[in-house]
């Protein structure tokens, strides 16, 4: 039997994006200027914000946004229960 309190696992992912110097390398032209989209507490919620704001910005080929998995650099042995 299922828990239907039961709080899913917290797995902080951060959406960040801007502008590339370059196509081919993940350096952003300007840190003032790089975006924090949100943080969000599963992969699929980042995912959802991370394509809507890459499908916003698809017209400028500069522009990345990233999925950063924070929950990986926050506990990296995974040890956290």
């Amino acid at each position: 039997m299922t828990d239907q309190n039961a709080v899913p696992p917290q797995l902080l992912h951060i959406v960040i994006g801007g502008e590339l110097r370059h196509l081919g390398e993940p350096t952003f032209r300007d840190l003032s200027q790089v975006e924090f989209v949100g943080a969000f507490g599963s992969y699929d919620e980042a995912k959802k914000a991370w394509k809507a704001r890459a499908q916003a910005t698809v017209d400028n080929a500069h522009m990345r946004y990233f999925i950063l998995h924070a929950h990986k650099l926050i506990d990296p042995r995974g040890d956290v229960a």
